[in-house]
């Protein structure tokens, strides 16, 4: 499917329709507290970091987020997604140089999955960080193939096919680019609720304490009926990948 890519710095008309664009995740999963830190300065300060694909009619099908933040000589960090949310604003707001790069979402349209559109929005956004300065590319990828909530990512992340690639498929993206898998981040995002809040997202009861297994998510809800919470602890898997700096 060919693809027109730009960045949202340099397109601020295509803002709306950027948002407009239907979302492919659960529910749940856009209550992250951390995720509003990004999307909501995204426009005033992380605009050359956003990259909007438009198919041949000039419709928004797909959106590639990223944002710089400082790693310094530690290791990639086990709360993934939100270190990197949180950092990255904070280095914003005090004037610090950032030193590494980490993708924060790849969304394809719904109606345009598996067309092969994800494919070259993560070669964009690898282009767009070496044209930013960077080495590479981190991201805590969202293994969304992963079914069994019982499996720890720690195996999942690993299980290869007869090809020597990822079972997952959104890993196998990935690694088909260039990307290295090193490791696992456990608790790459934190989504609190109370039940009341967990009962809209889902649809579920949530009336027992103890887990509860809820559709797409990567590891159960831990629900806490006498306390009136619930609290969903999603384990990602960093990827790294080389840029053509």
């Amino acid at each position: 499917m060919p693809l027109t890519i730009s960045v949202l710095a340099d397109r601020p008309d295509l803002v709306e329709a950027m948002w407009a664009m239907p979302n492919p995740w659960p529910e749940f999963m856009r209550h992250d507290p951390i995720g509003g830190l990004f999307y909501g300065n995204l426009e005033a300060r992380f605009s050359e970091f956003v990259l909007v694909g438009q198919d041949d009619v000039g419709e928004v099908v797909a959106c590639a987020y990223s944002i710089p933040f400082v790693l310094g000589d530690n290791a990639l960090p086990e709360n993934g997604w939100d270190f990197v949310v949180r950092n990255g604003l904070l280095a914003d707001l005090r004037g610090q140089e950032p030193d590494a790069i980490s993708a924060v979402e790849i969304a394809v349209r719904p109606d345009r999955q598996g067309r092969g559109v994800s494919r070259p929005m993560l070669a964009a956004l690898r282009d767009n960080a070496a044209r930013r300065g960077f080495a590479e590319l981190v991201a805590p990828v969202r293994p969304n193939g992963k079914a069994d909530v019982h499996e720890p990512m720690s195996t999942y992340a690993f299980r290869v096919g007869e090809d020597g690639l990822p079972v997952d498929p959104w890993l196998r993206v990935h690694v088909r680019a260039g990307g290295r898998i090193v490791g696992v981040a456990p608790r790459s995002m934190v989504i609190p609720g109370t039940l009341e809040e967990w009962r809209e997202w889902t649809g579920l009861p949530f009336d027992e304490t103890g887990p509860v297994f809820v559709p797409r998510a990567l590891a159960p809800v831990h629900c806490d009926v006498e306390h009136g919470v619930a609290v969903y602890v999603e384990p990602n898997v960093w990827v790294v990948h080389r840029t053509r700096s």
